[in-house]
């Protein structure tokens, strides 16, 4: 990669066994001042799961830079004749130190950031519903963040007992391999992404 990125980040994923292909996916779309991920996980599991992933992944990957709740919109559209998705989209923007973010379904969203005692975790707020099907209106939200700051993102295909597990100062990478080799399901396809704020 020929320019520095704002954040440094990595992701595992894997399919539920016996089936060829995972209904979760997750895009990444980084620049030096900016970078926007999102997390989909494919209503069920096997084909139709993942086409419907990746159609929204296609479409957020055409204009990853379009506001976050324009992103969402587009892909419910998109999505109404598929099974629907959960998602998560989220936004740094490493300039004006925040990050916004806008969810919808069981994709777990959680914050890390550097306190007196090491860290702590926060709890992003997602909504109920089904993109491609019930899309609730929640506006986007935006938190502070400072360089170091570390966002993981979860499918239902990973217990969310990972939270427990979590570290600071791990790699992106690594992060996201060994939550996913610790806690993923064995009946579900489950996906982890892990990004820090450079």
């Amino acid at each position: 990669m020929s320019e520095r990125t704002a954040i440094d980040w990595g992701h595992a994923a894997l399919a539920m066994s016996g089936e060829a292909k995972s209904g979760d996916y997750c895009v990444v779309e980084a620049a030096a001042d900016t970078a926007t991920l999102a997390v989909i996980d494919g209503v069920g599991h096997g084909e139709e799961a993942a086409a419907a992933a990746k159609t929204a992944a296609l479409v957020l990957e055409a204009t990853p830079n379009a506001p976050l709740r324009t992103l969402l919109d587009r892909c419910h559209e998109q999505l109404r004749a598929t099974r629907g998705v959960a998602m998560t989209i989220a936004r740094f923007d490493a300039p004006g130190r925040t990050l916004a973010w806008l969810g919808t379904g069981n994709v777990k969203s959680v914050l890390l950031r550097r306190s007196a005692q090491g860290f702590s975790c926060v709890d992003l707020l997602t909504y109920s519903g089904v993109v491609g099907s019930r899309l609730p209106p929640g506006p986007v939200s935006i938190l502070g963040v400072a360089r170091g700051d570390v966002l993981v993102l979860a499918t239902d295909g990973v217990d969310t007992k990972f939270i427990d597990s979590l570290r600071y100062e791990e790699e992106p990478q690594t992060q996201a391999d060994r939550l996913l080799a610790s806690y993923r399901s064995t009946s579900d396809d489950a996906l982890v992404l892990v990004a820090r704020l450079r």
